[in-house]
């Protein structure tokens, strides 16, 4: 059944039994999506408190706010949402034709695929795998998935939420290590869903290539935040506060630097502190604050701040006592870095984390 790790050598049978009922049974029609939407939506509502007691328990500590607002929220709301739209998004669309076919009739109708495959990653493991997985169930597919080995509380969990929910014909859940991964990626899916690094994002998509699986790549990156010449107010601060520190920064579309207008350098290192102050006023260690989640990962994040530093960087630790961060294992206290250059690694590697470099510009055409 689908709520035990499978062997790899299980794979291709899983991957075949799922293939032999959708040729069987065709695309399923509109009731019996929403019905498995429903369940899907019943499912994650019901094991509320135990999901955000395993994703705290995979993080070694993370805000059960965050958890709520930033995971199961964006279940829910995508589940809701497909529901709304299921009517539309199956309904055949009209396409004009030329004149002299003007007696006949042209429109597209929108299938199924048939077995979609899900490799969801580490930082967000609950709604990174069920919003795909809710999607995919919305067009019609079945779907197997294979949630991070870094997170294994809250992807035992999601395969046994996944099990008492759906038959294995349907959806299935595989867990393992990285050797289950890339036998995963090697399955001819009939589409092949990936969310997480770039590099690794590289070898899904060259293993999916052997059997030509249509893949989808959702990659990280290092995204810029401008400030443009005098905006420096509270709103902006908390805006970029909140964006850069949910979930320690752990998140792809967080603000990975800031372009500041070289006057306005001070203004935003005071305003940036007073808005973390605000947002966590506990102080690293407090309940709202989230770990790093591992040590390699916190590993890492100590040698971008040590390579700045080396090479002339100033670190400068912002909001309620930051020093305390040393109190709890994987905390990094936020910290801006100022007096950065290019060829720091901090620059050039996606940071994912609560240190924010601060670029100085002159003219908005520097940026």
């Amino acid at each position: 059944m689908s709520a035990i790790s499978a062997p790899i050598a299980d794979l291709d049978g899983r991957l075949a039994a799922q293939r032999a009922a959708f040729l069987a049974e065709g695309a399923p029609d509109r009731a019996a999506r929403r019905a498995s939407l429903d369940r899907l939506r019943s499912a994650v509502l019901s094991r509320r408190g135990a999901l955000e007691r395993a994703v705290t328990a995979d993080f070694g500590h993370r805000s059960s706010h965050e958890t709520a607002l930033m995971e199961l929220a964006s279940i829910v709301q995508t589940i809701d949402y497909l529901k709304r739209r299921l009517r539309f998004l199956m309904a055949p669309e009209r396409r004009r034709v030329a004149a002299s076919f003007r007696f006949g009739h042209a429109y597209v109708t929108y299938q199924p695929l048939g077995v979609v495959g899900i490799i969801s990653p580490w930082n967000y493991p609950l709604s990174l795998a069920l919003v795909p997985l809710a999607t995919a169930l919305a067009a019609g597919n079945r779907a197997m998935l294979k949630p991070s080995e870094h997170t294994p509380q809250s992807s035992a969990l999601l395969r046994d939420l996944i099990g008492e929910t759906f038959d294995p014909a349907e959806v299935a859940v595989i867990t393992g290590d990285r050797n289950v991964g890339v036998a995963f990626a090697e399955l001819p899916f009939d589409h092949l869903f990936f969310t997480g690094s770039t590099a690794v994002g590289r070898e899904v998509m060259r293993a999916a290539s052997n059997h030509l699986v249509p893949v989808t790549l959702e990659l990280g990156g290092k995204s810029p935040v401008v400030v443009a010449p005098g905006a420096v107010d509270d709103r902006a601060m908390s805006r970029i506060v909140y964006g850069k520190l949910a979930n320690a920064g752990q998140t792809c579309v967080a603000p990975d630097y800031a372009f500041v207008h070289e006057d306005d350098i001070q203004a935003f290192i005071s305003a940036f502190d007073r808005a973390v102050r605000r947002q966590y006023p506990g102080g690293p260690t407090s309940t709202d604050y989230t770990s790093i989640i591992d040590d390699r990962q916190f590993g890492r994040l100590l040698h971008l701040v040590e390579d700045a530093r080396l090479k002339g960087a100033r670190i400068v630790p912002v909001g309620h006592q930051p020093e305390m961060a040393a109190d709890r294992a994987r905390t990094l206290a936020p910290s801006l870095l100022v007096d950065v250059r290019e060829d720091m690694r901090v620059l050039n590697e996606e940071i994912f984390g609560p240190l924010l470099p601060v670029l100085p510009y002159r003219d908005p055409e520097e940026v």
